[in-house]
């Protein structure tokens, strides 16, 4: 047998080990509420190759690749368990025992490593959460294909309702629905879409989502549509301070989150970060701006490790709907210009909103954006005067550690590939992924390149501020260090 036929049978090996691990997971998600997760990354709904994948990416942020006849083991172990409701990450638990010199057995860890999860300690399943997205655009839909995905077992998050303008035309609701099912960046919807137009529904995976017409948030009773304690997202940026906000409080509604930066008092939540926040009576929230939710995660775990005494990000940002596609009138400056084929310097509010979400710092951070002629995945450069000088090797090892075993690792991620392009990072999580290769530092100078899907992995970051503010969000295990 040659080195080649040895390799390919190693790869039909791992392929069967990988398929059946798939019945295991769905079993796990639609019985019990249990999320696997592999380095933060779901292993639900996930094909052979995407869980070999998935396994061997943590080979470039952990040194070496995970192999499937290594997490195997933990995964069966977790089926003989009395499990609740959680999400449990197989690569960190393959990890710790790697380190673990107690000598156990890969059941005895497994049970202890989750115990929170089991017995008398396991989460009740919780009664799902009605959701209603007001405005339907580019967040709009990549949040309903995320809630849809998220639907599971059904006791979780449940979009209900979309709120849209107008419904006069034509075949609206079909091409509401075309739009869902189709995006030119993100691809094709994982799943099924039918059109009910007779009773003004999209039916997605099964998931009945009425479609309600309104110009007026104040016009509408969702009690009407049997919607109740329901958390609304406006994803229209029409309104931003609490004043506008509160005209969503209507009959059925019970929370307001926002897709973009809030005004006044209504508290912008970057989720890693300051969502622990969020007082359990506040009904009027900011899930901040893309670029924020980039450059808060690793702007804490640095001021943490190093502390940090000024800082300035510049933003490399796709062109958004706000812009135009010829020269044409635009109430911005610059931004009436051609978005496709210009750079087009601009602002950002993202470091002045480094201070709501980050309030202990104390460090001044300034910012500004260039969009440029990309249609999604943004970079942010993050310029950083530290308290204490420090080595590029130091900063990269503890920037890799915080994205595999930190409570940040949901936000951070690491990639050390050494030709990475901005579309690598189309359909990304996370809220930001650190470049090692162009990462700089000399002294107390530090310089971090960090990619962002501005769309999806922002996206992902709304999700999870409503799960957590609808106490939907079950804790994971292994816990990480602090």
């Amino acid at each position: 047998m040659t080195v080649n036929d040895d390799s390919f049978t190693n790869w039909k090996t791992r392929e069967e080990i990988a398929e059946s691990m798939i019945p295991i997971i769905g079993k796990l998600h639609r019985e019990r509420d249990v999320t696997v997760l592999l380095h933060s990354r779901s292993l639900v709904n996930k094909s052979v190759v995407s869980i070999l994948k998935t396994h061997r990416f943590a080979r470039q942020i952990a040194g070496e690749e995970l192999s499937v006849t290594e997490t195997l083991p933990f995964l069966q172990a977790l089926t003989r368990l009395d499990l609740g409701p959680s999400q449990i990450d197989i690569g960190m638990l393959a990890a710790t025992y790697r380190s673990d010199d107690r000598g156990l057995s890969v059941e005895d860890f497994t049970a202890g490593a989750v115990a929170g999860a089991t017995g008398a300690n396991k989460m009740e399943r919780r009664e799902g959460r009605d959701v209603v997205l007001y405005g339907f655009g580019r967040i709009g839909r990549l949040v309903a294909r995320l809630l849809i995905e998220k639907a599971g077992s059904g006791n979780g998050l449940r979009l209900r309702a979309i709120v849209v303008r107008g419904g006069g035309a034509a075949e609206d609701l079909v091409k509401r629905a075309s739009l869902l099912r189709r995006d030119s960046i993100h691809g094709p919807f994982q799943g099924t879409i039918t059109v009910d137009e007779a009773n003004s529904k999209i039916i997605a995976n099964g998931n009945e989502i009425k479609v309600i017409y309104s110009d007026d948030p104040t016009s509408v009773d969702y009690t009407a549509y049997g919607i109740k304690d329901a958390i609304l997202i406006d994803n229209t940026g029409k309104w931003r301070d609490r004043e506008g906000l509160s005209k969503h409080l209507r009959p059925g509604i019970d929370k307001v989150v926002l897709t973009a930066p809030g005004k006044g008092d209504v508290p912008n939540i970057v989720h890693g970060v300051n969502h622990d926040t969020v007082k359990p009576d506040e009904q009027i929230l900011s899930c901040a701006s893309c670029t924020t939710n980039a450059i808060v995660p690793p702007l804490k775990a640095m001021a943490d490790e190093y502390g940090v005494v000024r800082g300035h990000v510049e933003t490399v940002h796709s062109f958004t709907n706000d812009q135009n596609l010829l020269d044409n009138y635009h109430n911005s400056d610059r931004r009436g210009r051609s978005a496709p084929l210009n750079m087009v310097i601009t602002e950002t509010g993202a470091a002045s909103a480094v201070a709501k979400a980050l309030p202990d710092l104390k460090a001044k951070i300034t910012g500004s954006s260039i969009r440029v002629p990309v249609p999604d995945v943004s970079i942010a450069i993050l310029n950083l005067q530290l308290t204490r000088e420090t080595t590029r090797e130091e900063v990269l090892d503890y920037l890799r550690n915080v994205s595999l075993t930190s409570p940040l690792k949901r936000q951070i991620d690491f990639i050390s590939a050494p030709d990475a392009v901005s579309s690598d990072f189309i359909g990304s999580r996370h809220a930001s992924i650190v470049d090692a290769g162009a990462t700089k530092v000399e002294g107390d100078n530090a310089i971090l390149y960090l990619w962002y899907d501005n769309e999806f992995g922002y996206s992902c970051q709304v999700v999870r501020v409503v799960q957590y503010v609808s106490g939907v969000e079950y804790p994971t295990y292994p816990v990480p260090a602090v």
